[in-house]
């Protein structure tokens, strides 16, 4: 059985990729409620700046965590460490430190410089880390990490567009990386922009934990236009609810 499904509200996205994106506190709090009551039993945010650009300043961090843990108490909520908010990987290890709010858990891309550095300073913290898998070489650097057993669960991730029959051969191809861990840690399989929908329906198939949401993908299975983070989870949760 998958594990409930998590909701990616806006990723590394700016305000003029879709009308709804939510940027602000606020705004990732009122799509977090709405997410959550279509379906959504975890979230995965990107903290912004004013300009709408990530950002892991421990305010920005601290006012976004507390708006959205206001509008859905005990949902467990994770955001990025992406090397884009802060590309000196020490200046973002010493970063996460200084955070006074603190996430459930946080998302580390292992193909990033010091991602083993970063990690370390959210367990610091008492955050999960959940590795970002996005290739076989990173599949296989995590691999060879003595203390990846410790992690929450890991991310593989199809950033690339494909068409449904290579994005589903993209995802194989990072499962068969993970080699005998694939039965001893929990995986989260999603996919981006038109690998998105068949990388779903390929969790779904072999029981993997699933997201969805803007930062994913801006349109419904069917092609047609998403409204917002809710819509997106709204389909998703029939996808996940339909008759096998």
């Amino acid at each position: 059985m998958a594990c409930c499904l998590k909701a990616c509200l806006n990723g590394p996205r700016r305000p003029a990729d879709h009308p709804a994106l939510p940027t602000t506190p606020d705004a990732l709090a009122r799509d977090a409620r709405l997410a959550v009551r279509a379906g959504a039993g975890a979230l995965h945010v990107h903290p912004k700046d004013g300009d709408g650009a990530d950002s892991l300043d421990p305010s920005t961090v601290a006012a976004t965590l507390d708006a959205i843990r206001r509008a859905v108490p005990g949902v467990p909520v994770g955001v990025t460490t992406g090397a884009w908010a802060e590309p000196d990987p020490h200046r973002r290890a010493a970063v996460i430190r200084m955070w006074t709010v603190r996430p459930d858990f946080a998302s580390v891309n292992w193909h990033e410089p010091g991602a083993v550095g970063v990690a370390e300073a959210l367990w610091e913290c008492g955050v999960d880390v959940e590795p970002g898998l996005w290739y076989p070489s990173a599949v296989a650097a995590w691999r060879a990490w003595p203390d990846r057993g410790r992690c929450l669960r890991v991310l593989l991730e199809v950033v690339d567009d494909h068409p449904p029959q290579a994005a589903v051969a993209a995802a194989t191809r990072l499962l068969d990386a993970l080699g005998d861990d694939l039965t001893m840690v929990a995986v989260l399989l999603h996919g981006e922009g038109t690998s998105c929908w068949p990388v779903f329906g390929e969790a779904v198939r072999r029981g993997l934990a699933v997201r969805i949401g803007l930062e994913d993908v801006l349109t419904l299975p069917d092609g047609r236009p998403a409204g917002g983070n809710a819509d997106l989870v709204a389909a998703a949760r029939a996808l996940l609810d339909a008759p096998a």
